[in-house]
Parts: C-alpha cells; structure tokens; sequence
C-alpha cells in the first residue's frame, strides 16, 4: 500500500469534489517534527495565494471531503498545512509486508526503462584516484535503486583508450620531450614496456593500467556489466559515421581548417570542434558515436553519466550531440565535486605513485571498502566531500558505518539468542503498541518511499542517512522495549518487529553494496 499515494488521490479527489479540478498539482510532504504528524499537504496555501482566500478555511473544507480508514487522524494547522497521522492499523498490517516480502521488500513497479548508468570511466593514463573513485560507489547505488523500481538496469565503463591522450602516455612512458604523465607508476610500466613507437606504447600502457583500475573496482565490490572501449568505435567506423550524419543533416561547417558542429542549434552557447585542423577527431566525436550506439544498438531509453565536476563544460556540447542524433531527453548528466581526504583536519599529502594525487588504492590499503562507500556515499553529489580518515577509523559509534552494522550485528544476536532462523508472520502483532515500536514499524515502512524519491532525483545520500535513522530507532527500540521477556505472546511479537529490522537493514545495506555482519 503507497500511503503517499492514498493521501494524493484522496486530497485530489477533495479537490475536485471542491471544484477545483486538476489545476493544483498535490505535493506529499515529510514534515521534520513528529508533532506535525506522518505526512503534510500545503496546496491549501497555493490555492489560496492564487485566489486571494483564506488557506486555513480551504483546508479545512478539504480535510471534510476526506473520507479514509488509514489515518488515525487529520489536522489543520495554521498557515494551511494539512497533516496526517497514520493509524497504528495500518502501520501493523504494512509490518506484515515486509516479513512476506523479505529480500524484495523495497522492490517498485513503476518503471519498465530500460537504463544504462555509465559511471567512474577514468581514463586509463594513470591508477584511479579518490576524485574518480567517488562516482564508483554513487553510479552502483543509484544503478542498484533503478533496479528496484523494475526498471532494467546496465551499468558501464567507458575506456577512454584513443587518440591524443594515449599518445601522450606513451610519450610519457618513453620519458621524452613529449611527456605529460609522471610518477613511479610511469618508471614501473618504462621496465615493462619495450616498444618504441608512442602511440603503441601508449595502447600497451593503458592496457596494463586499465587492468590495475578493474582489480581497484573489484575491491570496491563494485561489478560492471560492460567496459567499452572508445578505440572499437574508431574502429568499426562508427565517428565517421555519426560525423557523416551530422554532415548530411546541415548540422556541421569549416572554419579555420576545422569541422564545427553546429550546437548552438540545440541550446549550446558555443559551437563545438569534431574534427580537429590536423584530421584528428575531437572527444565529443567519439561521445556522439557511443551515445548513438547507446540508443541505437543497445536501445537503452534512458542513459545518466555520472561525471566530475570538471567536466561541467563538457556537457552541452553532448546534450546538444544527443538531440542532433534525435534522443533528445534521453541522457542525463550529473556531476560529482570533488574529493579531499582529510587526516589530523588537515588534507592527507598527494601519493607517491601516482606523484600528483591521492590513489583509490592508497584509500584502500587503509581501510575496508565497506566504510569508504558509506563516506563516499553521504553526501549530495554537489557538494563538496572532505573524507574524514580519523573518523573513518573509528570502531565505535561516532563511526556511522560501525552504528549501522553494529546494529544489524546485534539483531542477528538476539535472533540466535532466541533460537530464530526466520519469522513470515508477526502473530500477536497488536500487542506492539510501545511508541518505540511504533517509531521502528514507520522506520521500516519508508524504505519504499526512499527508493522511489531516490529514483526520480538521484539523491543517492538519503540510502546511508536512511540506515543510520534506521539503526537509531532499532536502538531506541532495544533500550526501551526488552526483547526476550517472560511473556510467550510478547516476546514472539518483539522477536517478529527485529526480524522485520533486519530485512530492511539488509536489504538497505545491500543497495549500497556495504556487507551486513552477523557478529561484530
């Protein structure tokens, strides 16, 4: 049952029965105090503004017209805000859900989007770094909440192997006049390699580091479906073909010995180059190519690349590319600040391998993937992440990696504690009427709703924020509520509500890919 939808369809209803049809759009709201109930609607306010009335007497005209057993009880609150409180009755037969649905709990049917999310595609010129790193654990999660809602999700590597930057990893690996790349991970692959020529230097090189980058996302527990390579687009003639289709459809000219595309015809504020004065084609002529392949080969419907935010400028020029080849709408772009790791609050000095930045690698040599995804992980994708390495090292419960699985640690231990492999049923389940438990039931109940708000917005943060305020009211829960008590009846009902904790603590650990321990 979708609470949020009840409310919209039935405020919805009011509203026409009030006569005022479809011309408000109603939004479900999650007020921040308890106090103001469940969930909250403000179109009383948006309607009044329009028509100059009164919000509080069209709420209230509203809340009259709602007739619905799910709710406990509805108010009016000054300016206009209508809240509601869901019943304690429906909130025990929802509980009931999730024991029925076990690993699918939080499974959606609201999209059949066949969906690729390409995310990380670090260039293979050096080892991953921290700054690439963070689109691992945000593309895997928001790929692994897609999957939730029914869609059918792919995720892929795009392998920058062509052209000038490869070029200039050979350059850099012969150590001459051209070089560009330094750092000990360039005197270790100069021993291995012992071509001449640069640019087969570079294909050799960027062979050996891209398997380095696939051990590091393999250690991050991160899988990809796909690892594409930019080279096999130059090679099966897909840039000159899709170059050739820009050329027929008026939508390219020369200029100063270049080609341009014309993106300004599709929003760009600029121009772009395709192909370059000495013949060469620009990156957004290959971007072009696999995005048509994206949409035409593999008839994805939807494509969302996870970039950094030094690609900001990039992504004009490709919505603009994306629309010439006629996907317009089907590709979406989101950036990802940067990264700094923090130790003794100050930033961690660059690594001596890579001699300019901080490796994933080093990261990792540190502490478990488990708790750099969650860091990764907690902040909005436009904001800033400073990584706290001593706060990530901490095995207690300032830790909020630790908070979380420790309670997952600990329902497990009650559960063995209390001899109980599985429970498929609550029986006595009106028995919970403690208001920890009542807190916990709604807990449980929303991971739903973050599945489906994280679908739409991609705000992939709410997941670990979700698990923590999962994890606090479990703990709530078992300082105030005695699991294994006396009572045959109770105990079986408490013992039901942990089962049910545990399921969504899995199940919400597992999107993030962080491992659920039995015993910590």
């Amino acid at each position: 049952m979708n609470i949020r939808e009840e409310i919209k369809n039935n405020v919805s209803k009011s509203l026409k029965s009030l006569g005022y049809g479809d011309d408000f759009v109603v939004k479900v709201l999650k007020p921040k105090e308890a106090s103001f109930g469940d969930y909250s609607v403000s179109v009383a306010m948006e309607i009044a503004k329009k028509e100059g009335k009164n919000p509080a007497e069209i709420a209230g005209a509203i809340k009259e017209k709602i007739d619905s057993k799910y709710f406990e009880k509805i108010e009016v609150v000054n300016p206009g805000f209508i809240n509601f409180f869901v019943s304690k009755e429906f909130v025990l037969n929802e509980i009931q859900e999730v024991l029925k649905k076990g690993k699918k709990f939080g499974d959606l049917n609201i999209s059949k989007d066949k969906i690729q999310v390409e995310f990380i595609s670090a260039n293979p010129t050096g080892p991953l770094t921290v700054g690439n790193g963070r689109g691992g654990p945000f593309g895997d999660v928001l790929a692994n909440v897609l999957s939730k809602t029914g869609a059918k999700v792919e995720k892929a590597y795009y392998v920058n192997d062509y052209g000038q930057q490869i070029l200039s990893l050979g350059h850099s690996v012969l150590k001459d006049d051209e070089a560009k790349y330094s750092g000990e991970y360039i005197d270790e692959l100069a021993l291995l390699i012992k071509e001449k020529d640069p640019y087969k230097v570079g294909v050799k090189a960027a062979s050996i580091i891209l398997e380095s980058i696939k051990k590091t996302v393999a250690n991050l527990n991160i899988k990809f479906d796909e690892w594409f390579s930019e080279s096999s687009l130059h090679d099966k003639g897909e840039v000159k073909k899709v170059i050739e289709f820009l050329k027929k459809k008026g939508f390219t000219y020369e200029s100063e010995g270049a080609l341009w595309f014309k993106s300004t015809m599709f929003g760009d504020e600029r121009d772009r180059v395709i192909v370059k004065t000495d013949g060469n084609n620009t990156y957004l002529a290959g971007d072009i190519a696999y995005h048509k392949n994206k949409f035409e080969k593999n008839k994805f419907n939807k494509v969302i690349n996870i970039w950094g935010a030094d690609h900001f400028g990039d992504v004009p020029g490709l919505m603009a590319g994306v629309e010439a080849i006629g996907h317009k709408g089907q590709l979406e772009v989101v950036l990802l600040q940067f990264v700094t790791v923090m130790k003794d609050g100050k930033p961690v000095k660059m690594s001596k391998r890579m001699g300019t930045v901080v490796l994933m690698d080093d990261l990792l040599s540190e502490l478990p993937a488990d708790v750099i995804k969650f860091f990764f992980l907690q902040k909005s994708n436009n904001t800033h992440l400073n990584f706290d390495m001593d706060l990530a090292r901490e095995q207690s419960e300032k830790n909020p990696v630790y908070y979380v699985q420790y309670a997952h640690a600990r329902i497990t231990s009650i559960l063995r504690s209390a001899g109980v492999s599985s429970v498929k049923k609550i029986n006595n389940v009106t028995l919970l009427t403690h208001p920890s438990e009542i807190e916990l039931m709604k807990e449980i109940l929303k991971l739903s709703e973050i599945i489906e708000d994280t679908s739409l917005d991609y705000q992939v943060h709410r997941i670990p924020q979700y698990a923590i305020d999962l994890a606090t009211a479990f703990h709530k829960f078992y300082n105030d509520c005695h699991v294994l008590v006396e009572d045959e009846k109770l105990k079986e009902a408490r013992l039901g509500l942990v089962y049910a904790t545990k399921i969504a603590l899995k199940n919400t650990l597992e999107l993030m890919g962080i491992s659920a321990p039995e015993q910590m």
